[in-house]
């Protein structure tokens, strides 16, 4: 049975099931990548909530696992060499994960890193950006007076929606026919900008054929139905 007690997480959430990967999260678009991901792939966990209504994220015992202070992060009692492995940033559970079960990850060297472009053009443009529109269209930021900053996020949304429309042209998946972990990176967050964030109109979403259609195969997968609602909101 792995000893997890060395790290100050499992103070503030103790592990149940030491033996498996120790998930803390909650069902944001980031967090979702995982949830999905390990449901897709059938590794066992065990999930638990971080909730930002208690200020989860800025406690020492989170801190600890994440400086960061945001989610995911998993603890994986069996990492490599058998030692558990402490891991935040969700691109890089994606890629973690993927390698340690040999899933959903082109085993192909160079189709293995085409797939891992598209995870950083996630990380670094799609989540940063469609959460800014999600700031100043839906959140606090919609009554600042100044809407310039709404543009500018908007119309980089449209333009990476654009991307994304170019290369899905004849595709299923972003690698082809091959369902990955770009995929999984990227569904949360197309979900969210024109579900949650209510800015369907405003990015003008419907002329994205592709994407609205890659969206709707990949809502279709029962492992994204399930991954989406990882772990309850509280109160859920």
């Amino acid at each position: 049975m792995p000893d997890l007690s060395a790290f100050p997480v499992t103070k503030r959430w103790p592990a149940k099931n030491p033996e498996v990967l120790q998930l803390y999260s909650l069902p944001t678009p980031n967090g979702v990548k995982v949830s999905i991901m390990l449901e897709e792939i059938g590794l066992p966990y065990e999930v638990h909530l971080v909730d930002f209504g208690k200020d989860d994220q800025k406690t020492p015992e989170f801190l600890s696992l994440n400086p960061n202070g945001k989610i995911p992060a998993i603890l994986d009692p069996i990492g490599p060499g058998g030692k558990p492995l402490p891991l935040f940033e969700s691109g890089a559970i994606l890629q973690y994960l993927a390698e340690k079960t040999g899933k959903l990850l082109p085993q192909d060297a160079a189709r293995r890193w085409q797939a891992i472009q598209w995870v950083h053009f996630q990380m670094g443009g799609i989540g940063p950006m469609f959460g800014q529109v999600g700031f100043f269209h839906k959140f606090a930021g919609k009554d600042f007076e100044d809407k310039r900053p709404l543009k500018r996020y908007v119309d980089e949304s449209k333009r990476l929606l654009g991307v994304l429309e170019t290369h899905l042209a004849g595709r299923q998946w972003v690698m082809d026919d091959e369902y990955t972990i770009a995929d999984i990176s990227m569904l949360g967050w197309v979900r969210n900008l024109i579900g949650f964030y209510g800015a369907r109109d405003l990015v003008a979403f419907d002329q994205f054929k592709d994407v609205a259609a890659w969206l709707e195969r990949g809502l279709a997968r029962p492992a994204v139905q399930r991954g989406l609602n990882i772990p309850k909101r509280p109160g859920g």
